[in-house]
């Protein structure tokens, strides 16, 4: 009897271990993913440039900080900023191949935002075959697209012309846009009912992207404010926090100071968009920059050629060069901290002092519009 109930008690007390293993293993399914790690805004903006899209060029030229300044806005869910990469194609050139669908990679993802900003302002227009879903389908094969769902993947693709055009079908690409969690937005250069007519909102709606169009040839409308001669100044001291190093170091430093002159081209309050991102952490230039490049590994500093440094650093010792670019890195974090807290004055004072018509229907609106939408699919917000 005794071993009887003992051998019963032992069956019930597997079994009720057995149950509670399953019932924990069940609960872990249902428990909250962990917050993903390092993630990433990859945005590839593909630009017509017909004859025709000479306003929308313009518009890209002089509104790319504004652009990336909302992308630097961004906050992960634990409080992180998400990586930022941006890729430029043009298309619908008569001056490209062909054999290419008449359609060029400006740039590769990448997060020099410099590159970006000179091959940009190099873009002209001529003639016009306007292929969309083949330069949709290019980009999708030809840029380095993040595998992680956690990433948000978007495609801008601007136009004036069908959606229909080429050999390759819009819907095929942009199924394949879906495939690869790309989000494809698409921006018609004229009249809503014109864009939804020849397929522009079709083309986006495969992907749960926008739809929007804009006037192409309205220009960019600045709000001066009284904190912009401040951040101008602070940008020239933030430009002598630059250490260069490497082979190409000195030219690419000379560049920054080109694209700052291009964004000036454009207005004062322009250069201003451009020198807060530069405080921003979008803007990276580990490639030749000892301050950059030492956050992400502190041996360069050592390993750098002596020959490849500015001429003040010229015969320093390992530990002098840590020391001056301690320094430069100190200095840098202060102006670019003072620079964010009156560009946050400068935001509220230009936010009180534009009609809200002024913008709704440019390139930068319906793109920052679009982002925000997407961006809270991803856990992100601003």
């Amino acid at each position: 009897m005794n071993t009887s109930t003992n051998f019963a008690g032992r069956v019930k007390n597997r079994v009720l271990a057995l149950l509670l293993v399953i019932f924990f293993f069940n609960l872990s399914a249902f428990a909250p993913a962990p917050p993903p790690k390092d993630q990433s805004i990859q945005l590839a903006l593909l630009l017509d440039t017909s004859n025709s899209m000479d306003g929308l060029i313009d518009q890209a030229k002089s509104q790319l900080w504004k652009i990336v300044n909302e992308l630097a806005a961004a906050k992960c869910a634990d409080g992180k900023k998400p990586n930022i990469k941006i890729a430029l194609y043009e298309y619908g050139n008569d001056g490209l191949p062909s054999s290419e669908g008449y359609i060029r990679l400006v740039s590769g993802l990448t997060d020099d935002l410099d590159v970006i900003s000179e091959k940009l302002f190099a873009l002209s227009t001529n003639g016009g075959n306007e292929y969309c879903g083949q330069v949709i389908n290019t980009s999708l094969k030809q840029l380095e697209w993040s595998t992680s769902a956690n990433d948000l993947k978007m495609i801008f693709i601007a136009g004036n012309e069908p959606f229909t055009q080429g050999r390759i079908s819009y819907r095929t690409a942009s199924t394949l846009a879906r495939e690869k969690g790309v989000v494809v937005n698409t921006i018609f250069c004229g009249p809503y009912d014109e864009g939804v007519s020849t397929s522009w909102k079709d083309g986006a709606d495969i992907t749960g992207g926008s739809y929007m169009s804009i006037e192409q040839n309205r220009r960019t409308v600045y709000v001066p404010s009284p904190y912009d001669d401040r951040i101008s100044a602070l940008n020239e001291k933030l430009n002598n926090t630059y250490v260069y190093y490497g082979s190409s170091g000195a030219s690419k430093k000379e560049l920054q100071a080109v694209q700052d002159s291009n964004a000036g081209s454009y207005g004062e309050a322009n250069k201003v968009e451009r020198a807060v991102s530069k405080s921003s952490h979008a803007y990276k230039n580990s490639s030749w920059d000892l301050v950059d490049a030492a956050k992400e590994n502190e041996e360069v500093i050592a390993k750098a050629k002596d020959e490849d440094l500015p001429k003040e650093m010229k015969g320093m010792t390992i530990a002098q060069r840590q020391a001056y670019v301690k320094e430069k890195s100190t200095e840098r974090k202060k102006i670019q901290d003072e620079i964010q807290a009156l560009n946050k004055k400068r935001q509220e004072y230009i936010a009180a002092n534009t009609p809200k018509a002024e913008s709704d229907n440019m390139l930068d609106a319906v793109m920052i519009k679009a982002v925000r939408e997407k961006a809270k699919t991803k856990n992100l917000s601003f």
